[in-house]
């Protein structure tokens, strides 16, 4: 790698279900940039997909709590500093993405006076599960406001986040949407799917299963629709799904699949007949979303169900691929799901949209910003 300009990504995560990041770095590969991707072995971690840049898991002791985070935090700077050195790099940068790796990103950058970018594709502190836990949010809180100030260049997924850390921060960070790639119509199911029993039409999810996605309002909704709900995903608040499906009979209905491989998402996703993307009002950073899997749906051509919240209104005013509600109860989203089901004029309708939409929300548009943004930054 000596001699090749060349980046550093770091995340918290396992790296085979990161979609995002798979497509960040596959576009500034292809554009020539050296890439290595960082992130984290779990004790139930897949072997990672073959890519066209390095990846890289650390193997931790925790893997939750303060002390995974202490731990990941100092082990990730140890390993960028030796791995800078052993690959005898000239001209490097860093990207942390989201706070929780920021510190250590902040810490290389300086040793090693190199760029520094902060990928902020979400307002971290004002995660429902950080604004919960008052000295948690504190903390964190704490963090940003001392760091995010060092990272003069940055980007995230839509203008109101960018206008929030203007306002907080007086950083101007540029806008690159997270989109997939554009799928070809006519995608089969492959036969090796974990869903032997696939229904013919259903309602679907697809993401992580964490707190402050409106299921204590979905589980309940799906009471009163004819069709069953899949959820494709894990996260911190699988439990607690499970108790809602129980309280409210429906395992014969909502059926939680776990974790699904991108690849299969994408052979999924286009046989769904409603898409969900909803977000409980407990914050800024839910207030202000804009969700990986609403371009998914929309990429397969699925309308979806999703909230009148400002950036997908944005949205559906140029596009409207989405029905939007504003009364988030259980009788509100069933109403609405019993909408799209029935009004078939309707239904056809956002079919229509979201293939248009599907041209011109595709990541071979948006992976123009990045490159370019990344030719500022580190020139080849």
């Amino acid at each position: 790698m000596e001699g090749k300009s060349h980046i550093y990504f770091t995340v918290t995560n396992d790296l085979v279900l990161d979609q995002r990041m798979q497509r960040i770095c596959t576009s500034l590969h292809q554009a020539g940039y050296g890439v290595t991707l960082v992130g984290r072995l779990m004790p139930n971690s897949a072997p990672l997909p073959e890519q066209p840049y390095r990846q890289v898991r650390l193997s931790l002791r925790y893997h939750k709590g303060k002390r995974f985070y202490l731990e990941y935090n100092l082990a990730l700077y140890q390993w960028l500093c030796a791995d800078y050195r052993q690959q005898r790099l000239t001209n490097a940068a860093i990207c942390a993405i989201d706070l929780d790796t920021l510190w250590p990103c902040y810490r290389f950058s300086r040793k090693m006076g190199i760029p520094r970018v902060y990928d902020a594709h979400e307002l971290f502190t004002e995660l429902t599960e950080v604004k919960r836990r008052p000295m948690v949010h504190k903390a964190w809180l704490m963090l940003e406001k001392w760091l995010v100030p060092r990272f003069r260049h940055g980007y995230t997924v839509n203008q109101f986040l960018a206008d929030e850390f203007r306002r907080r921060y007086g950083v101007q960070y540029a806008v690159i949407r997270n989109m997939p790639f554009s799928q070809p119509p006519g995608t089969t199911l492959p036969g090796n799917l974990p869903l032997p029993n696939l229904p013919s039409q259903y309602i679907w999810y697809q993401g992580a299963v964490n707190e402050g996605r409106a299921w204590e309002q979905l589980i309940p909704a799906m009471q009163q629709v004819p069709l069953p709900l899949l959820i494709a995903g894990t996260g911190n608040y699988v439990a607690q799904v499970n108790e809602l499906i129980k309280k409210y009979q429906l395992t014969h209905k909502v059926q939680m699949l776990g974790a699904i491989a991108p690849a299969q998402l994408r052979q999924l996703t286009p046989h769904a007949t409603i898409g969900i993307t909803l977000f409980n009002n407990t914050g800024l950073n839910q207030y202000y979303s804009l969700a990986n899997r609403f371009f998914d749906y929309v990429q397969a051509g699925v309308p979806q169900l999703c909230n009148h919240y400002p950036e997908y209104a944005a949205l559906n005013a140029q596009y409207e691929t989405s029905l939007l509600i504003d009364q988030l109860t259980a009788d509100g989203i069933a109403a609405a799901l019993n909408k799209l089901l029935n009004n078939r004029v309707l239904y056809r309708y956002l079919q229509e949209q979201c293939a248009l939409a599907a041209l011109d929300w595709c990541w071979e548009n948006e992976s123009k910003r990045l490159v370019a943004f990344w030719a500022q930054i580190l020139p080849l």
